[in-house]
């Protein structure tokens, strides 16, 4: 009798120890489950907030670029750049030009790369949508126009083209704005797109860069703003 409890007494004791340790397993296995959550939960908050800081950090170095002045940049009245359109020829007294008469058809101004020369009356009009138009010359380094080409065409609002008769090997424009810069690596041709693609110059922003005249001269039919 005495040894049945005995036996009895040492089955519980045993079955206690066993629930003991099953119960601190899992208050582990909890207390891991809850750790790595909050490691992931901090993670993922910390690479959000270093995002939303790198989105503000280039948001106000874009605000700043877009405020500061533009080295050598040259400036015309865009109270006395005629915005008329026009079916004939128009004699523009810059090389290439800033605005003035023009066209009722754009370029395609979509991150459009021409090698070819563009009417001029035509590209004026885009800029009238708010693009700013990339030029150059045959003094042009290749590379420095094969990286600009790379760069706008990633950049909406902007085309490129030829012009041989211009002054400087590479020059921007925008609607009464312009410059002439060193090379592709000048860093006044991000700055001059910063602040002129769909700026505070543009006379009619947000209309459209596409739909326009293309490469082929082909599109545009109808075209009135």
């Amino acid at each position: 009798m005495a040894a049945n409890r005995s036996a009895n007494a040492d089955r519980r004791a045993r079955i206690e120890e066993m629930r003991r340790a099953e119960q601190a397993r899992e208050r582990r296995n909890r207390l891991i489950t809850i750790g790595v959550s909050t490691v992931v939960v901090l993670g993922l908050v910390g690479f959000g907030s270093f995002v939303l800081m790198k989105k503000s950090d280039e948001q106000d170095r874009k605000e700043v670029a877009a405020k500061a002045p533009i080295a050598a940049e040259k400036s015309w009245d865009a109270a006395k750049l005629g915005r008329n359109h026009v079916e004939t020829a128009v004699k523009y007294e810059m090389k290439p030009p800033v605005g003035g008469d023009h066209s009722q058809v754009w370029m395609n101004c979509d991150g459009d790369v021409y090698t070819q020369p563009i009417p001029e009356v035509n590209a004026v009009h885009s800029l009238e949508h708010g693009a700013v138009w990339v030029t150059y010359n045959k003094q042009a380094p290749k590379g420095d126009v094969d990286e600009l080409a790379k760069k706008v065409g990633k950049t909406k609002y902007t085309l490129m083209s030829p012009v041989d008769d211009q002054a400087g090997a590479i020059m921007l424009s925008a609607w009464g704005k312009q410059v002439t810069v060193d090379g592709a690596d000048d860093p006044r041709v991000d700055a001059f797109l910063t602040k002129y693609v769909q700026g505070p110059q543009t006379p009619e922003p947000g209309a459209a860069c596409t739909g326009g005249l293309d490469a082929s001269g082909a599109g545009g039919a109808g075209m009135g703003r």
